[in-house]
Parts: C-alpha cells; structure tokens; sequence
C-alpha cells in the first residue's frame, strides 16, 4: 500500500482488481492511475448527497438503473456503505448473465448489502424486490434511452436525488434525420442539423436540454456540470437532480414547444409525463 498512495487505506483491493483498476499483482499503471482518479472524480459528486440522506435517516436505498458490470454500484459501497451498517445498493440490469456476475462478485468480497436484480425497467418500477422508498437512482452511461428509462423509475419512486451521466442519445438524432427535408421548410432552425455530425451533436444535446425541463417539470432543481476525463465518450455531461417539490412553472410549456418547434412531436410521450 505504500507505494501507491492514491489507494485510500478503506477500499477493497480485490475489487479494484475486478474493476481492472489494479493489475492482477496489486500494481497501479498510468492506465490504472487515470481511472482511479475518474472514480474519486464521480464519488466527490455523490458522496454529500449519500451524507446527506444517511443524516436525515440512518439510512438509504440507491438504485443504479442499468447498472450493467455495476461499476458505479460496487464503488460506491466500497467508499461509503461498507464501513455503515445500513444501507443498501441495487443494480437494475436487463442483461442476465451480467446480473448473475454482479452477484458472484459481492458474495465473494462480503458485500452483503448489494442486490442486483435482472429487471426491465416497467418490472423494476412495480418489483417487490425493490423498497417502496428510493432516496438516490443513478444511471452512468447508460446508453440511449435508458437514462430515459431511469427518469421514468426515479419519477414514479420520487427518489430525493437522480445522478445521470448520458451516452450516445441516438433516439432524437434519429427523428431529426427522419423529418429533414419537412423540417427544413418549416424553419430555419433545422440548418443547425442539416449535416449528419450536426444532426448527431445537436440531437445529442437536445435530449439532455428536455431531460432536464422534463425534471424541472416534476419538481427538480437541477445541476448540470462536466464529468471531466471520463472515459468511453467525448461528452461527459452530469446531471445531478434534488427533488424540491417546486415545479419550475413554465418547464412543461417550454418542453412542448421545443418539441414542436423542431418537429419532434413523435417524441411527446417520452418527454411529456
């Protein structure tokens, strides 16, 4: 341990073997070291907001929508559960055999408040397997429309706080490309995406511009910052949302009307609940 100072004295070294952020000998790399720096990255982030429930209430149930390896789920118990005695973390994941991984793994490092459930997210959302009361739904780099999904869960559980770091929002792009030649007639608006990289970029920040007035909407008060040197995707935007019970008045209406405005009607009902 001496000789890797950036290893904090509390966490689990064969998890972070598992994770591939130590080699197979206990070694940190360059490659390694950058990675670790991600996680505390990302944890500075989360970890007030775990404080913060754990002091109102002597406890939490955080929920990581497609949770995939569960990454973020392990992390997260490794640095702040493990040491408490409540608690509890769930990974969401439609993928059985990752599921089935995710489970062998906490069994072997003693991680017995982890639970990882193989769940759509309309399954996840009516489970009894799952507490009625959520206090924090993550979604890291869930692909497409399972941050979507994600809002959708942490909506109908009323979670306290909803942490999401979007990847690759394919479902916008892809209707913008579909009404092209209609939406450049209607406004002059659409030369933003008339090019496919522009119809990428642009569709790409839209979803996160209506994810958030949806948010806003259901009473959220929101931060939006940089998740910086995270690796898989050039945008690296983080959402963190606090339910305020304090619907920002105009949200919906604005929503409606981007949607309208840049012939993105057939999306109404994933951004308009």
């Amino acid at each position: 341990m001496s000789g890797t100072p950036e290893i904090r004295p509390e966490q689990s070294l064969e998890l972070l073997k598992e994770l591939h952020i130590l080699t197979r000998d206990g070694k940190l790399n360059q490659d390694s070291r950058r990675k670790l720096k991600q996680v505390y990255h990302l944890y500075q982030f989360i970890e007030p907001l775990l404080a913060e429930i754990m002091t109102e209430r002597g406890d939490l149930a955080l929920v990581d929508h497609g949770a995939g390896k569960s990454y973020l789920g392990f992390i997260l118990y490794d640095l702040f559960l493990k040491s408490r005695t409540t608690g509890h973390v769930y990974g969401i994941e439609t993928r059985a055999e990752l599921v089935d991984k995710s489970r062998e793994l906490a069994q072997r490092l003693g991680f017995a408040r982890m639970s990882f459930l193989n769940l759509s997210v309309e399954e996840s959302i009516q489970s009894p397997q799952l507490p009625q009361r959520i206090d924090i739904v993550t979604a890291l780099h869930a692909c497409d429309t399972a941050t979507d999904d994600a809002i959708r869960f942490a909506l109908h559980k009323q979670a306290q706080f909803i942490v999401l770091a979007p990847c690759c929002q394919a479902e916008v792009a892809a209707v913008m490309r579909r009404h092209k030649n209609e939406s450049l007639a209607k406004t002059a608006l659409s030369e933003i995406w008339r090019h496919p990289i522009h119809t990428r970029e642009f569709g790409s920040q839209i979803t996160n511009v209506l994810r958030c007035l949806l948010l806003e909407a259901h009473g959220y008060q929101l931060s939006v910052t940089e998740l910086v040197g995270w690796e898989h995707s050039m945008k690296n935007e983080l959402i963190i949302a606090r339910f305020a019970n304090a619907p920002r008045g105009n949200a919906r209406e604005r929503l409606e009307q981007i949607l309208h405005e840049l012939n993105l009607d057939d999306l109404k009902a994933r951004f308009l609940y």
